[in-house]
């Protein structure tokens, strides 16, 4: 199952990949939301993990067009931001689940199954 990780920060983004890798996933990266939205263009993914700080086009612009676009993708949402406004808005979106950074990388692998499972079995 291909995954799409959206994440500017180097650090996060290679331990998210090895994380996910290590469970069996194929994994695509993008950097910015600009990259996201083109690799969203030209492939399709089984989930989408993005954080919502990003350069250029920001998280909840990549889960906007991702829910008008390919709404069967779930969506999980990284950030440091606490605000419960920013959780509340990303949830308004469509997103399936939230994360706030620092984040244990066995909940994410265990988030990650549970929404596969859901949205593989609906179908």
């Amino acid at each position: 199952m291909k995954i799409l990780v959206v994440e500017d920060d180097e650090m996060i983004l290679r331990a998210l990949e090895f994380r996910l890798k290590k469970d069996g996933y194929e994994v695509i990266l993008a950097k910015t939301g600009k990259e996201a939205l083109e690799k969203l263009a030209n492939d399709t993914f089984k989930l989408v993990i993005t954080d919502l700080m990003l350069p250029f086009v920001t998280g909840m612009e990549v889960l906007s067009h991702i829910k008008t676009n390919a709404s069967e993708v779930p969506v999980i949402v990284l950030s440091a931001a606490d605000e419960e406004k920013t959780i509340m808005d990303a949830f308004k979106l469509g997103a399936d689940d939230f994360i706030a950074k620092p984040f244990s990388p066995g909940e994410l692998s265990l988030r990650v199954k549970r929404l596969l499972i859901r949205y593989t079995s609906a179908r």
